[in-house]
Order: structure tokens, then sequence, then C-alpha cells
């Protein structure tokens, strides 16, 4: 079954003021902005093609006349949020069926709504009979109320900081994110899931270093360093863990889902190496909000990193941020590249994720981790602290914006055979043919990662592939599962790169599709549609 919306994030209160947070750094640019050369050159080929007036199914047209209903909470049109459910045409009757799903019983414009959609769909020419439900499907929270594990029922958003490899620093920035958020004025707490060697003992000093339970609920008491709670099989009293993988993930699902963690606006959870059952475990037994991924320059690195970008665009968690760790370092007014370049950027302009940050070589940063005081605890006004509260602001704001999120940019039309592609940069929707969107996949399974060379081949791919299930990935891409089960993850930005499938030829798949269907309708007596199309071109060509 297609789903036709995203997941709904709720915003907390701290997140809700999110504007607040990233005021603060208005001076900051997110490094994912289109160049506004190549927005113009895009613009520019695709004119010719677009002079046309746009043709639209019947679908198409239904879902134009309900766009013009705008939700005033959101902003947006009731199409973008998600609120069309079921919808149902039958040309050939001029009938039109459709649920209004909105996010609360207590709507109090639901009325206006129901009289405006059923208006601007009547209004259509072929248009003789509109049949609108109205439903309601409050946003969900992180886990419905019934089953969200008590110690997480006040957690607004957890967010997953990992790397899928050993050694990239990604400890240090899970413990530096939390408290940076924290000097940002938001609730936090931080969890340390890596119990084959915690970290998080030898990173942060809090007064009391064992883990309290409560004798009666079995409920787990934090400890707390610089206001920000934290919880780590080290501060269990046990050292390190020496356990089977199952076992492993049992106590790792304890800790996180029986400690008591109160209100919090974010909980950083540090993520341990790898893709495994552990990972796994984690993301299912916890609806994750975003996800951060740290990466070193070297290609190795990248290889095992893109393995778990694309694990978590299968769990459906969107990744908001890179962070090049050990990027460079400075010394006598030049920068050096010590392990060579390219590894995040490559990481953002495959996968389209919207920000990157880099961090460098300084003494500074591994010397405070060893101490027990994170650098933005002991130098709060240094660079590499503003570094942080760059990352830290860019979590602030891809996640409140998650909730507002258009949740049909990329919709599949079966009548035209095509992609219909609105992005969230405002540009008018424009068409795409599936087998090449198919065909321009940058996953493992269609480029060598090692060499950058393209191992899927065009002929792979038959002109007729559809896609079975399609949902979007926070703000940045979407999801494909094709017929053939194979599933893709289409960042935005290469979706915006692709040739454009003209309206004039929609239009001839249109009308191709429509003799299939009639052809088909008609029995099985005589040739089939396919013949008939073959016997046409043949007596074409004969009397050339």
């Amino acid at each position: 079954m297609r789903r036709s919306s995203g997941k709904y994030i709720a915003l907390s209160p701290s997140a809700g003021s999110a504007c607040c947070l990233v005021g603060r750094q208005q001076q900051l640019t997110s490094s994912s902005t289109i160049n506004a050369a190549t927005r113009t050159s895009h613009l520019a080929c695709r004119a010719s093609s677009e002079a046309a007036a746009p043709v639209q199914s019947r679908e198409g047209e239904v879902l134009a006349a309900l766009s013009r209903i705008i939700d005033p909470d959101f902003g947006m049109n009731i199409v973008d949020c998600g609120f069309v459910k079921d919808l149902a045409i039958d040309a050939g009757a001029g009938s039109v069926a459709f649920r209004l799903e909105l996010t609360t019983p207590a709507c109090p414009i639901k009325d206006e709504f129901e009289r405006q959609a059923r208006e601007n769909v009547a209004a259509l020419p072929w248009v003789t009979a509109v049949d609108v439900r109205m439903d309601a499907r409050p946003a969900a929270p992180l886990l419905p109320d019934d089953s969200r594990p008590n110690g997480l029922r006040k957690v607004a958003h957890v967010i997953a900081v990992s790397s899928c490899k050993g050694g990239v620093g990604k400890s240090t920035t899970a413990v530096n994110l939390a408290f940076t958020l924290a000097q940002m004025g938001a609730k936090v707490g931080i969890f340390d899931a890596d119990v084959y060697g915690p970290s998080l003992p030898t990173m942060i000093s809090p007064e009391l270093r064992v883990l309290q339970m409560d004798p009666e609920t079995k409920a787990i008491t934090p400890v707390e360093y610089e206001g920000v709670k934290s919880v780590s099989f080290g501060f269990a009293g046990q050292g390190s863990a020496i356990m089977r993988g199952p076992m492993v993930s049992g106590l790792i699902q304890q800790l996180l889902t029986t400690t008591e963690w109160g209100e919090l606006d974010y909980l950083i959870v540090d993520f341990p190496p790898g893709t495994g059952d552990i990972q796994l475990t984690l993301c299912q037994s916890v609806a994750f909000s975003a996800a951060v991924i740290v990466t070193t320059p070297q290609k190795l690195a990248f290889i095992d990193v893109a393995k778990g970008i694309r694990m978590f665009a299968k769990l459906m968690v969107p990744c908001v941020a890179v962070v090049e760790n050990m990027s460079y370092f400075e010394a006598d007014g030049k920068r050096y590249f010590p392990f060579g370049e390219g590894s995040g950027e490559r990481i953002q302009r495959e996968f389209g994720l919207p920000n990157l940050v880099r961090f460098p070589i300084v003494p500074d940063l591994s010397a405070a981790g060893d101490s027990g005081r994170p650098v933005v605890v002991t130098d709060p006004t240094g660079p590499t602290a503003q570094a942080f509260l760059e990352l830290g602001a860019a979590v602030v704001r891809e996640v409140a914006k998650l909730r507002l999120a258009p949740k049909n940019s990329v919709r599949y039309d079966g009548e035209l055979g095509a992609f219909v592609v609105r992005l969230p940069n405002g540009e008018e929707e424009f068409l795409l043919d599936p087998a090449v969107v198919r065909r321009n996949d940058t996953s493992a399974a269609s480029i060598n990662e090692w060499t950058g060379e393209r191992t899927l081949r065009d002929a792979d791919i038959p002109d007729d592939v559809e896609p079975a299930a399609w949902q979007p990935v926070g703000n940045y891409a979407v999801q494909i599962t094709w017929q053939d089960g194979f599933s893709q993850v289409a960042p935005y930005e290469l979706l915006d790169s692709l040739p454009r499938l003209s309206w004039e030829d929609a239009r001839a798949r249109q009308a191709m599709r429509a003799r299939l269907a009639a052809a088909s309708s008609g029995g099985s007596e005589g040739p089939s549609a396919a013949q008939q199309i073959l016997a046409s071109a043949q007596a074409a060509q004969l009397q050339q």
C-alpha cells in the first residue's frame, strides 16, 4: 500500500521557538543552497518544453482544484499537507470521491474545507458527482501514547548521531552537540548506546557517576552534568560489556526506554559503529526525529557512512546534517588536508543532505574529551565551539521544519505514466520519466563506490518500469520502491537535475494509455492492443 503522507513529528516547546535559536546563526548559510546560475540554466533548458500548456490527468486536475484550499495553520494547501486520501475517479461516469483527513476532529474550519473541496472539484467540466468524506487523525507523537515507552513519554525529539565506522569522532560530536543544544536553551539528554566501549564516562565528569534505579518502579535515574541528563552502560558500574549481540540489543533497549528522562526537547543517541542488529533495534524501538552523520575525508569512511544513510532512509529517519571530522589543520597561515578532500561533499551531493559542517584537527578538542570536560563547556566562545553552534543551529532548524514538510512533493500519476514533481523551492511542477529516475540511481547497486564508475546500464531498466510505492524522506529526498522490489532514495537535487518529460510527450503517453485501456476492455477476441500498435507501425513503414 502506498503511503501518501510523511511521518508526523511533534514540535517541542523549545523547538517551537527554533526561529529564536536559529536567529543567533543568521550569518550561517546552508551548504546545500542551490547555485543561482545552475537554477537559471535549468529553467532556460526546459523553457521550450514548458511553453505549451501543461497537460493534466483527471487525478492531476482534481488535485490542482483541491490545492487552491489553504490551511491557515500550516500555511500550505491541503494537498501538500497530505490531507487528501483515498482519491477515486471514474472519468466515464464523471464521479470523484475522496477523504479529507485533518489533524484534529475539532478543526474549526472543517465545514469550510468540505464546502470548498466540493465546490472546487464540482467546477471541473467533466465532473457530475462529488463525494467528500471528512475524517481526522491527530499528528502522531514519537509513538502512540499507549505504546510509547514510559521513560520517553515527555521526550520531544530523539536525534541519532551515527558514523557506521569507528574512530571518526562520532562520540566527540554527539557529546559536544548535546551540550551545545543545552547552551542554546534546550532541555537535553544524551544516551551512550555503545556498551562494548562506552565513551561517555570518559568525556563528562558528573558528580554522581553511578546510575540509580527506583526499587519499586525499576526506573533508571540518569546522571547529570552541566544540566544535561546522561545514561551510559559505563555508569552502571560494570565497565564494558562482554556478551552476545541479542543480549546487547535487549540491554540497550532497556537502558534507553526504562530511564526516567523527564521533559526533554532533544535526546541525543550516540550510536555504536555498524548497521547491524543493535542499530536496527534502536530505530525500531524508538521513533527517531532525525540523524546526524559523522565521517572523515577518506574514501573508505564514505563507503561505510553511505550504508548507514541508506539504513536510516529505509527506516524513515531523515538525515539532517553531515559532519566531516578531522577535515584539515592550519599551520603557518595555510590549510592542509592530510586525509584528502571531498568525502563530506560527496555524501551531501549524492544523498541531498542539507547541511555540511567541517571540524579541523585541533588538540584542544580531543584533550577536552579526555579530561571529562567537553570543549564547548571549557571554551564556549572558541572557534571549535562556534562550529558546534553551527551544527546545533542546523539540527534545530531542520527538525523544526520537518513537521511542515510538504507530503506530496513527488507523486506518480498512473494515467500519465510519469512522476509529477513539485520541489520545496516553489517552482512549478514538472514531469519525470520513471525509467530516467531509476537509471540515475546513485546507490552501491548502480555505482562502484570505490571508482565512481557506473555499473548499471540503461538497457538493464525497461522503458515501462513503474513504481510500487513512494514516500518522502525528510525535506530532502523521496524513497521509491519499484515493482521489482528495488528501493531507491532519490534526493530532490538529483530529481531537479534530470531531463524533464515534456508536456507534449506526456500527452502522447496519456493518449497511448487510453488506447491500450480501451483495447484491453474490449475482451480477448481479436488482436491485442500491443499487436494493433505493432501492426499500425508496420503499415506505416510499408506506405513509406
